[in-house]
């Protein structure tokens, strides 16, 4: 290990730097940062089953050391891409510094001597070579070292810097645009009060998850966008986004969203109100073709979709979806252009679309490449947010403490969710009315309490009295099912 150790040293210290000043490029000119792009390019054409594989790695790693999945996830993806980047470098570093060393090594072509080996005059000793050879190393690797920090430090910290007061910026705008949401909700006079610490009915939009492929979002230019609809059509279509906006009825859609990687109680599932255009109208402008068969949508950030085009044709609420929350689609959420289809998970609803395709065929989409189910459809959940030990309720004959979640099924609706303390009945929870057939339901059970150390659990059923799957299943390739259950002292 000793011959490796000093050329994986001096690759290191050339790596740090490195990335350091493409970090800072990165901000100052806006450049492409290298560990991003070499993260980026190795998800696109790395084994599917390696890419969930690690997928599934991080998220068990978070969910291990208490992080949030939905909070955490992108930021420990750029963390595994630097730390990726780096090893790439200083490997690379290493085998040119063993290059380097054995061109160094090798005989200068002198001639052999003829002088009698009896007659040669002594050599030096060996270990005083050793030891100046030994000294230059040390010298050498110190001022690297030195070098090499003070690079790392000045160029990470600028950049970091910058990077700082540009999300600050960011965030500052965005707050002020979004300000507080001024969408009513419909059952604001529901007579069951969420128990103390569920999760909000409606979330904020600055806390709605985010999943994209990239390690950052795309970016489209609003202005100048342009949506070509080709392939089997009579018309085809090229539509800004004021055409979609103008020429075309809008509704608006409480939604809820998932992805189909979270586990039971993911926190990567969120509900806000979606506003654009029904895909059947947009299409029928297009005139679609007897042979056309699938609707082959594509995104900014190379993801693709196939949508059967008889389920477009006997679902208007599938959208084309320009605006959260009233405003703007985020950046961060698709902006200017993405898809809702109910009852699917987000890994079949592209964002960011630039281009949409009438086909015969069928083409498996980006996640079903990468074996993930090809219908994705939702799979009914129904999670513990909170035992709500601090908010007893002494007003009746027994004390009682609120516990309560969600419970959601796509848009087949909930008709019932039950609640069982410590293996025993199951006992009937109290439904808010759902901002909408197509989101959560929140739900409340007041428990007459007992001291001690409680498990909790909790099922539901579908609209139409389907319970949901009580065997714990994982997330690939169709969802997580199963009961979720938590312990609490009270």
């Amino acid at each position: 290990m000793k011959k490796f150790a000093f050329p994986l040293l001096t690759g290191a210290l050339f790596a740090a730097p490195l990335i350091a000043l493409n970090y800072l490029a990165a901000r100052l000119f806006d450049w492409p940062f290298g560990p991003y792009a070499l993260f980026n390019w190795m998800v696109r054409v790395l084994p599917g089953g390696l890419i969930t594989f690690g997928i599934d790695a991080m998220i068990d790693t978070l969910r291990l050391l208490g992080f949030s999945v939905a909070e955490a996830a992108k930021t420990a993806e750029r963390g595994m891409a630097v730390l990726l980047f780096f090893t790439a470098l200083t490997l690379s570093g290493a085998l040119l510094t063993l290059l380097v060393s054995g061109l160094q090594s090798r005989p200068g072509g002198s001639r052999r001597s003829t002088t009698p080996e009896a007659a040669r005059p002594a050599e030096p000793a060996a270990p005083r070579r050793a030891e100046v050879q030994s000294l230059s190393r040390r010298q050498f690797l110190i001022t690297l070292g030195a070098a090499s920090a003070v690079i790392t430090v000045i160029g990470s910290g600028v950049g970091a810097a910058l990077a700082r007061a540009e999300q600050r910026r960011r965030e500052e705008e965005y707050l002020a645009e979004i300000g507080q949401t001024n969408v009513q909700l419909p059952n604001l006079n529901d007579p069951v009060v969420p128990a103390p610490g569920t999760r909000p009915e409606y979330t904020p939009l600055q806390d709605h998850y985010k999943v994209f492929l990239n390690t950052e979002p795309t970016v489209i230019d609003g202005q100048n966008y342009r949506l070509p609809i080709t392939g089997l059509v009579d018309n085809p279509l090229s539509l800004s986004l004021d055409d979609i906006r103008s020429n075309y009825t809008s509704f608006d859609q409480f939604v809820t969203l998932s992805c189909i990687s979270g586990r039971i109680a993911t926190s990567l599932i969120s509900t806000t109100q979606w506003t654009g255009v029904s895909l059947q109208d947009v299409l029928a402008d297009a005139g679609p073709q007897p042979a056309a068969k699938y609707l082959y949508i594509e995104s900014g950030d190379g993801f693709y979709e196939t949508i059967p085009l008889d389920l477009i044709q006997s679902d208007p609420r599938i959208m084309l979806c320009y605006a959260w929350d009233g405003r703007d689609l985020p950046v961060d959420h698709g902006y200017p252009l993405r898809v809702w289809i109910p009852d699917r998970y987000g890994m079949k609803q592209p964002k960011w679309i630039t281009r949409m395709e009438l086909i015969s065929e069928d083409r498996d989409g980006y996640w079903v490449e990468r074996g993930w189910s090809k219908t994705a459809q939702v799979r009914t959940t129904s999670v513990i947010d909170t035992v709500a030990v601090e908010a007893v309720d002494e007003s009746g004959p027994r004390p009682t403490i609120p516990i309560g979640g969600i419970a959601w099924a796509g848009d087949r609706q909930i008709s019932q969710v039950e609640v069982r303390v410590d293996g025993g009945e199951w006992q009937p929870a109290r439904l808010r009315t759902p901002l909408s057939e197509t989101t959560w339901v929140v739900w409340r059970f007041d428990w007459p309490f007992t001291a001690g150390q409680h498990t909790f659990e909790v099922r539901c059923a579908e609209g139409d009295g389907t319970p949901q799957i009580e065997e714990r299943n994982p997330t690939r390739p169709d969802g997580a099912t199963g009961i979720h259950r938590v312990e609490a002292e009270v």
